[in-house]
């Protein structure tokens, strides 16, 4: 089992979960509690995950020009395009509807919908976004508050010198390796987790939940080829002035790279390389734009976050959640995308932060439903990898180009 890629150990779960399900029935219930504890094991790291990664993230720019011209384009850029991604996401989503129409089974739908979280207003947002009490707010999973703090505790770090600074960095950067090690152990376990789910909702459901995912991949597939082939393009010729097909094919190796390892930061070096001595970007731009993009631009996982949590909503609600309730899908797929571990998989462990968000993340039903879509991540995952490098190789050309570097795409 060692040898054997983890995303064939996921087709195979998935196949011997249908299989021992049409076999056994109703008895095949009997392993279940496997997806159960899998997907608590995945909500165990959330909060430390989020805590670690984005205020190591950003206490880490201390030594970078963070506050100069370059950290605020680059920041720009990043909020842009993201936004840009997850705006996709949210469109597609609501006009395909991939969830509408599945009718799970009675005890996976006791769910009051006044439940949910319906903010009035983006200020009432923002509010929320402001924790009285950080340690309440991790302890009942306010993810939008823990998120803020993080990013202000980081903060924090980077205005103060010495050796405060230096042990609050190396604590933050240890526990961001053993939450990345912890991390990467579960998702080990991705094949036995499979198993229980698939095998749930199969007996529980038939194949009706696979017909709504395979219309959900589709809806992420398209909207990511719109990401990568339109809006990208047209950012990168807006922004610099260059035919994107010259980037493009700059960044093959980076793009098929990305594309096989589903990780943006084994990825990186590649990158990095295919950006300095394919497109001539200078070593100060890249190194700056790049590492920080592999941590916090993630486009392609911001996208699927934002149209995952739509689609989940959509299959367990009898209503389609409010705009107010969209605006906060939107916040907080932007923000979880920051705090994504550039490994695989990891989008869906952030996708939790968004249903938590909006209150659907003790539904009966989620758990199912993101078990059945855990099974086919794999592509999805790959594509989106290469979606987040993309944005990550343009934003860096176009932040080298706006600072007058002008020895780019002549190699």
């Amino acid at each position: 089992m060692k040898n054997i890629q983890l995303h064939w150990q996921v087709l195979g779960a998935m196949v011997l979960g249908v299989i021992f399900a049409l076999i056994f029935k109703e008895k095949s219930i009997i392993v279940a509690p496997l997806g159960t504890i899998f997907m608590r094991l995945l909500k165990m790291i959330i909060v430390p995950l989020v805590f670690f990664s984005i205020s190591s993230g950003v206490a880490s720019l201390s030594d970078s020009r963070t506050l100069g011209r370059i950290g605020l384009k680059t920041f720009g850029y990043y909020f842009l395009s993201s936004i840009l991604a997850i705006l996709i996401g949210l469109t597609l989503t609501n006009i395909i509807q991939p969830g509408v129409g599945l009718n799970l089974p009675s005890q996976s739908t006791s769910f009051d919908p006044e439940s949910l979280s319906k903010p009035n207003s983006l200020g009432e947002i923002i509010i929320r976004m402001i924790p009285t009490n950080p340690l309440s707010a991790a302890v009942n999973g306010d993810m939008l508050a823990l998120i803020f703090w993080s990013i202000v505790f980081g903060f924090s770090v980077t205005r103060i010198r010495g050796k405060h600074q230096e042990f609050l960095n190396n604590f933050l950067n240890a526990g961001f390796s053993a939450m990345m090690k912890l991390t990467q152990g579960i998702i080990r376990l991705l094949p036995i987790g499979v198993f229980g789910l698939i095998t749930k909702a199969v007996s529980s459901t038939g194949f009706e939940l696979f017909k709504a995912v395979g219309q959900y991949m589709l809806t992420i597939v398209f909207g990511l080829s719109i990401h990568w082939l339109i809006i990208l393009p047209l950012l990168f010729y807006l922004f610099s002035r260059v035919n994107p097909i010259l980037h493009y094919r700059a960044m093959a190796s980076a793009f098929a790279t990305a594309f096989s390892t589903s990780s943006s930061g084994a990825t990186l070096p590649v990158t990095m390389d295919c950006i300095e001595n394919k497109v001539g970007v200078s070593n100060k731009t890249s190194s700056f734009v790049l590492p920080l993009g592999a941590t916090i631009n993630m486009d392609g996982t911001a996208l699927y976050e934002c149209a995952g949590v739509l689609f989940i909503s959509q299959v367990i609600l009898p209503e389609p959640l409010t705009l107010g309730a969209q605006a906060l899908v939107v916040i907080t797929a932007f923000l979880a995308s920051v705090g994504a571990a550039a490994i695989p998989s990891a989008g869906l462990v952030m996708i939790f932060i968004v249903l938590d968000a909006v209150g659907l993340g003790d539904h009966p039903g989620a758990a199912m439903i993101v078990g059945t879509m855990l099974a086919v991540d794999r592509p999805l995952d790959m594509f989106r990898t290469m979606v987040n490098i993309t944005s990550d190789s343009i934003g860096a050309s176009i932040i080298a180009k706006s600072e007058g570097e002008t020895n780019l795409y002549k190699g």
